[in-house]
C-alpha cells in the first residue's frame, strides 16, 4: 500500500500552491513538458478514453495567435507565462479505445450517441486538466488557470480541422509572488461533507 506523502509534497500539490496571475522570465524546456505529459498520461479516465489534447503555446508567434481569443483580463497573464497550455478534449477520443481500452468494444458504445461521447469527453478532460495542474505543481512549475477565453477563436487558431475541441488554458512557469491576490477562503469539511 502507498505511504503518505510527507507534508512539504501535500503543501506543494495543494495547501502552499496558488493560482499565478503573474510569471518570471524563466523558459519553460522541452524536456520538462515532456515530464508534464508522463505523469498526467497515468491518471485515471473512464474506458482510459484519454481524450485530453495540450498545444503548449510558447513561441511569441504562437502567442500572438492565441492572443485574440484571449478575455481582456487574461491577456496580460498569458502573454507573460513562459508557457500556455491549451487544452482540447477530442471528441473522437472513442476512436482511439481499441487501442487504449483494448478488451472489449468500448468503441461501440459510443459511436452515434452524441450526448455519450460529449459528457464522456467533457467529464475525462476536464480530469486529466486537474492531473496536469498537479503533474505541473510536482515538478515544481506554477499554474494560472483560465477559462476566460473564447474556445472558437483558439480553435480556428489551433486545432482547425481536427475534432478537437478547447475548453480551459493554463498558464505555467515560475510565478510571480508580487502578483497574487491574496488567498481566498474554502469550505470546511462539515459544509461540504458528510459520512453516513
Amino acid at each position: 500500500m502507498p505511504s503518505r506523502l510527507p507534508d512539504a509534497a501535500l503543501d506543494q500539490l495543494f495547501r502552499s500552491a496558488r493560482s499565478h496571475n503573474g510569471f518570471v522570465d524563466e523558459p519553460v524546456d522541452d524536456e520538462t513538458l515532456a515530464q508534464l505529459h508522463e505523469l498526467i498520461k497515468w491518471g485515471p479516465t473512464a474506458a482510459n478514453s484519454c481524450p485530453l489534447r495540450i498545444v503548449f503555446v510558447r513561441s511569441a508567434e504562437a502567442k500572438e495567435r492565441l492572443r485574440p481569443a484571449l478575455a481582456p483580463g487574461n491577456v496580460a497573464k498569458a502573454m507573460a507565462a513562459p508557457v500556455i497550455a491549451l487544452l482540447g478534449r477530442d471528441m473522437s477520443f472513442y476512436e482511439h479505445l481499441p487501442r487504449l481500452f483494448p478488451h472489449v468494444d468500448a468503441r461501440s458504445w459510443f459511436v452515434g450517441n452524441q450526448p455519450f461521447i460529449e459528457e464522456s469527453a467533457r467529464l475525462n478532460a476536464s480530469l486529466q486538466a486537474g492531473y496536469l495542474i498537479l503533474a505541473a505543481r510536482a515538478l515544481g512549475l506554477d499554474c494560472g488557470p483560465m477559462s476566460g477565453f473564447q474556445p472558437e477563436i483558439a480553435d480556428q487558431a489551433f486545432f482547425a480541422g481536427t475534432p478537437v475541441k478547447s475548453f480551459m488554458l493554463v498558464a505555467l512557469g515560475r510565478g510571480d509572488p508580487n502578483k497574487l491576490f491574496p488567498r481566498n477562503p474554502r469550505f470546511d469539511f462539515a459544509d461540504v461533507c458528510r459520512i453516513e
